[in-house]
């Protein structure tokens, strides 16, 4: 059975099969013989082991106890495993690094996010086959895995250049990480592996992009909607509401409860209104965004109803989607370590179970502050109304267009809304 995604048409300028220039004048059996003979290197037409490079991936199966003379069966599986983790990993950095750069011409031209959208899809869906495919080394047991674990050291899961990339290409900071051995994460990585992996550390992460692309959300600016001084008076209202109803309560249990509520919700909410403490609060790690970037988050939550800002939301959705997934991975591979080999330290020389276990926490989230923006929404009876003019701008979802007939597409629905909005039929 053929594959479909393989057995597409020839381009017209690729080479075509040696059996196209036989002699077609008479006798033809020497020739058919001889092409049949002819090896696929000398064969210039693709085929599927030659375009996927089987020959080198089939064979990068190496048992190291194989190598000393005692093959250990479940091996051959540990090798497999660990290798397709590192293929989807190299496609994951591969859709991020694509990501980021769509995400640098994001400010001319929005129509790019549903592409973005689309990429993060994807990584999503790689993403929950690499949490699930950890399930299949739970098919080893114990005693399997015990028999080959000795072959391994020094190495150590820990040495994954690709992860670690993929760590710092998210946005993860070395002063959050947690140490490994007593030691920070670099000492496991040499020569080549470990420039890269501080390239990685300097180069723009997603987080910083994101971070710059939320500062730039319309309807922030001072002089024009003004969301946050309005948020924060809608915030201050329920608030109000709030403390009049917890007064009004008769029953004293009831009514301490609800004063406790209303307190840890008072100090949440001015936690966020004061700049200085949200900088204090990134400064310790407990944050992520600037209080610009968190503005513009919180704005997109709120109204994320309109059209200019679905693409976003279901953006910054697929985001948590990631760290959420992130996060499976590490609870899953803690508890198969100590499936696996209980308390004892790691190959590497780690304390394995325990080291594992504290990579498994919010300082390991790199969009943490999307998690906690549930915090701050408020009921829709308190959202502020959105102003005529700020109600034009997210109706436009591609925002800024260049050229003449985006600016008439601009145009065309600016002077939709406003007649609409004096009971004009459009």
């Amino acid at each position: 059975m053929s594959c479909p995604f393989m057995s597409g048409p020839r381009p017209k300028n690729a080479t075509t099969n040696n059996n196209n220039n036989r002699d077609v004048s008479g006798g033809s059996g020497d020739a058919d013989k001889s092409a049949a003979a002819t090896s696929d290197d000398e064969n210039p037409a693709m085929h599927y082991h030659k375009y996927l490079h089987l020959d080198k991936v089939l064979k990068s199966q190496v048992l190291e106890s194989e190598q000393q003379g005692c093959k250990v069966h479940d091996e051959h599986l540990f090798i497999i495993i660990h290798q397709v983790y590192e293929l989807w990993f190299k496609q994951i950095l591969y859709e991020i690094d694509s990501v980021c750069t769509l995400f640098s011409r994001v400010q001319h031209d929005e129509r790019k996010q549903l592409v973005i959208n689309q990429r993060m899809g994807r990584v999503i869906s790689i993403m929950k086959i690499v949490v699930e495919q950890i399930h299949i080394l739970e098919t080893m047991t114990p005693m399997d895995f015990l028999e080959f674990r000795t072959f391994l050291a020094p190495a150590s899961g820990f040495e994954s250049q690709q992860f670690r990339i993929l760590e710092n290409r998210l946005g993860m900071k070395p002063e959050w990480r947690v140490k490994y051995a007593q030691k920070n994460y670099e000492h496991a990585h040499h020569g080549a592996r470990l420039a890269e992996i501080k390239q990685a550390e300097i180069e723009p992460s997603l987080l910083s992009i994101v971070q710059q692309w939320l500062e730039r959300t319309p309807g922030l600016e001072r002089d024009c909607f003004n969301f946050w001084d309005k948020f924060q008076a809608a915030a201050n209202d329920m608030m109000s509401d709030m403390l009049r109803d917890v007064e009004e309560l008769e029953d004293e249990h009831q009514k301490e409860a609800m004063m406790q509520e209303y307190n840890i919700a008072k100090e949440s909410f001015a936690s966020v209104f004061d700049v200085e403490k949200h900088n204090n609060m990134v400064s310790r790690g407990d944050r992520r965004f600037s209080h610009k970037a968190l503005q513009g988050a919180l704005f997109i939550s709120l109204y994320r109803d309109e059209s200019r800002f679905s693409q976003p939301f279901q953006f910054l959705t697929l985001l948590m989607d990631l760290d959420s997934l992130m996060m499976k991975w590490r609870l899953n591979h803690v508890q198969l370590v100590q499936r696996m080999i209980g308390s004892r330290p790691g190959t590497g020389g780690s304390s394995g179970y325990m080291y594992l276990k504290a990579t498994a926490s919010d300082r390991y989230k790199v969009f943490v502050d999307l998690f906690n923006l549930s915090t701050f929404l408020l009921p829709r009876k308190y959202i502020p109304t959105l102003t005529s003019d700020m109600k034009r701008r997210l109706s436009i979802p591609y925002g800024k267009v260049n050229g003449n007939v985006g600016n008439l597409h601009v145009h065309v629905e600016s002077l939709s809304v406003s007649l609409t909005e004096t009971d004009h039929e459009v």
